[in-house]
């Protein structure tokens, strides 16, 4: 990506982002130096970086898929987006039905700025820049209304996003108003950070590295993640598992021990139905 002197307007390129942040992670090249400077000081507290990027990834792919192939959802919302990267939403669903909804959404300008460059011609999906803590203006946009149908269900996607959203904006609340928005059969994938299993210089790292982001960290425990869950009947994450929040790694794993690694145990995640 270009650096300072070149960045599009709206974007920060001498503040770290954490859609950029996120690209590093997974290898991508959609990034400025700040990020990865950023990114490297928390590598190096963090070894398991990138690890939990891809398990987190995995997840979300998973979870699409599986809400398309085995629940027949055709409509998809994707909050907190992120940038563009391998099987984004729109392409992982598509292999199980041509022609499924997709309404990316993200607050930083950079993902708007890329994902149109990439769904160029596809009238299906869209792109919104929207802040997620204003779901009255997310929810009633011209865009999103133009593709999704809420009286049908939909496939919420938050993955890797509510960790960036403080207490103070009440977060469960914003994800129950989301669900609260979909019609029964609706279903959300969800994944969130914990400090749970980090030692606490890594979880220092973490917070020092966002402290100095566009947007602050938020760990949280699994007894807090479990609480985005309300009024929502969690799915098992894998055959033989009771219903319940997993790392990220392990749900919907062909083998869930072999994909528990240290950095899948970096965040939670769940998919729930609404009833």
């Amino acid at each position: 990506m270009t650096e300072a002197s070149d960045a599009l307007p709206g974007i920060e390129p001498t503040t770290p982002s954490p859609a950029r942040l996120y690209d590093y992670y997974l290898g991508g090249t959609n990034n400025f130096e700040v990020d990865r400077a950023a990114a490297e000081q928390l590598r190096s507290q963090m070894p398991d970086l990138a690890d939990a990027a891809w398990a987190n990834r995995g997840f979300h792919g998973r979870a699409a898929i599986w809400m398309a192939a085995e629940q027949g959802i055709r409509q998809f919302i994707d909050i907190g987006s992120g940038l563009p990267t391998q099987q984004n939403t729109h392409e992982a669903v598509r292999a199980v039905a041509p022609g499924i909804r997709v309404v990316y959404v993200d607050n930083d300008p950079i993902v708007a700025t890329h994902s149109k460059a990439l769904l160029t011609g596809d009238r299906t999906t869209t792109v919104v820049t929207a802040d997620l803590r204003d779901p009255d203006r997310l929810l009633a946009h011209p865009e999103l209304r133009e593709l999704i149908d809420f009286g049908q269900p939909v496939g919420v996607l938050m993955t890797a996003v509510m960790h960036f959203v403080a207490d103070s904006s009440d977060p469960c609340g914003l994800v129950a108003r989301y669900m609260d928005a979909t019609a029964p059969g609706s279903y959300l994938a969800l994944s969130h950070a914990t400090y749970e299993e980090l030692p606490p210089h890594a979880v220092q790292a973490m917070r020092d590295v966002y402290a100095r982001a566009t947007a602050d960290i938020y760990l949280r425990s699994r007894a807090e993640v479990r609480r985005f869950f309300g009024g929502l009947i969690i799915v098992p994450p894998y055959q033989g598992a009771e219903p319940e929040l997993e790392y990220v790694g392990s749900w919907g794993a062909d083998d869930p021990e072999l994909a528990d690694s240290d950095g899948s145990r970096v965040l939670y995640c769940g998919v729930a139905r609404r009833p």
